[in-house]
């Protein structure tokens, strides 16, 4: 297939966006105010690349105008929500018309009776799930980073998160959308029906397409009964292998299926407590788990978390906090949340990583980890949701390596990395996506038949390759 060749932006075409947005809404030769549009949540300045134009459109009318135009005129259109990922998948990579949907957040309907919420893409999570409380109802699929996401990203990627042990991730729960084609027609697929199989499922053929597939506008999301009662565990083990092997245990001896379980390594945990100035840790842990049960029966909870505290201590657990209230929960799950946080301030340079394996491979695969570490003269601090295998590897350069050897190797150790979750059944991604970071992997992951399949699904929906081109494949 030949290269992809678009055309530039003329001062004609910024007429015609100007025309359908009005000039407040349209962004052009002003580099300062373009440059967060560059980029995502990636550290890496190489995976960064400014648009040419952003625009902020309003409904999904005008945005059916801009593809429209787009198509006409052979124009790259990246749609963007928070901006908050870690693939690339919202970078502008052929520059064109970088598509913002942050002035889409719009909660739209909360349907009670149906159990349904019906929202615009650029609602923040937790604003979602802060109103939904007051109904004593919740969005289950959420991610970890609430406060920052919008929910159309959320969709895009199929985010996981914390709780997806027990709830599942994003794409469980969406039952409908509103989507503008990359020619521009807008369309309904499903709506709040919980049951419907006509036809193809187009809902979750969009559901995890990255931006390249449609552009949604309207998200109808399937709604559960909020949990009255909440508990967590903050176990503490000398030993990563202590840590790691109960996981699967908890689940097939204990019979108990937490909301979470996430894993924090010794560095990890290490670099959080410096972070938050929390005495949590001590020089004995080697790793930490965060183990979160919920429901609406207070004898029910507290058998099952006398269950997992036993099956703990049994597995060599030094210490076990429980949080049973606003205040200690809160305590406790901000170590988990700020480990990126923490690795970001005392480790700029490095490279994150998103493992996937099968539950029960993790104790196999997190030695080999650190061996690769050891190997590459590195540091690998590792954590994430243990619960469902996804264990978040970041690769972090040592003060004292030069850039040029961290330039030279990171490649090295990051398909060595790749190739230890393949090995045990895994994949190289499990919630962060594939976007332009990852795109050049997908064939240690996928066979050639398969990426072509996939292939020919996006000319399908997009025969010029003009939304979010660049991701996920090149062409």
């Amino acid at each position: 297939m030949p290269k992809l060749i678009y055309n530039a932006i003329t001062r004609a075409i910024i007429n015609e966006l100007t025309t359908i947005l009005g000039a407040r809404y349209v962004i052009h030769d002003d580099p300062e105010k373009l440059e967060p549009y560059s980029h995502d949540e990636i550290a890496e300045k190489a995976y960064a690349h400014m648009p040419d134009v952003v625009v902020k459109p309003r409904t999904a009318g005008e945005i059916s105008q801009i593809m429209k135009l787009a198509n006409r005129k052979k124009i790259p259109v990246t749609p963007r929500g928070a901006g908050s990922g870690l693939s690339g998948g919202a970078v502008p990579l052929h520059g064109g018309i970088l598509l913002s949907l942050e002035r889409m957040d719009t909660i739209l309907e909360i349907d009670k009776q149906n159990m349904v919420a019906v929202l615009e893409p650029g609602v923040i999570t937790n604003d979602l799930n802060i109103l939904l409380a007051e109904n004593e109802l919740f969005f289950a699929g959420y991610p970890m980073s609430v406060e920052s996401c919008f929910i159309g990203g959320n969709v895009a990627e199929n985010a996981g998160g914390g709780r997806a042990v027990k709830y599942g991730v994003t794409g469980r729960y969406i039952i409908g959308l509103e989507v503008v084609t990359p020619e521009g027609q807008i369309i309904q697929l499903g709506g709040k029906r919980v049951k419907d199989v006509v036809g193809y499922d187009l809902i979750h053929l969009m559901v995890g397409s990255e931006g390249t597939l449609g552009i949604f506008t309207k998200i109808f999301i399937k709604l559960l009964p909020l949990p009255s009662r909440k508990v967590d565990l903050l176990v503490l083990f000398r030993d990563i292998a202590s840590a790691v092997s109960l996981v699967p245990k908890m689940i097939t001896f204990g019979k108990i299926i937490p909301t979470a379980i996430e894993f924090m390594d010794k560095i990890a945990v290490e670099l959080a407590c410096r972070y938050l100035n929390e005495h949590l840790y001590s020089q004995d842990v080697g790793a930490m788990l965060l183990i979160e049960i919920d429901g609406n029966d207070d004898a029910q909870l507290e058998r099952e978390y006398g269950i997992i505290g036993a099956m703990c201590e049994e597995n060599g657990a030094i210490e076990v906090y429980v949080a049973d209230n606003p205040t200690t929960q809160e305590r406790v799950w901000a170590v988990r949340r700020n480990v990126p946080e923490a690795i970001q301030i005392f480790y700029p340079v490095k490279s994150s990583e998103d493992l996937v394996v099968p539950i029960a491979s993790i104790p196999d695969l997190l030695p080999q980890i650190y061996e690769v570490a050891e190997k590459y003269n590195v540091i690998i601090p590792c954590f994430g949701h243990a619960g469902d295998g996804n264990i978040h590897s970041t690769i972090v350069k040592k003060p004292d390596m030069e850039m040029d050897e961290w330039q030279n190797i990171q490649e090295t150790v990051r398909l060595e990395l790749y190739n230890l979750v393949l090995a045990c059944g895994g994949t190289i991604s499990g919630e962060h996506g594939i976007g332009h970071k990852r795109k050049k992997y997908m064939y240690l992951a996928l066979d050639s038949v398969t990426i072509e399949l996939m292939k020919r699904i996006k000319r399908a929906f997009d025969p010029q390759v003009i939304l979010n081109p660049g991701k996920i494949f090149d062409k």
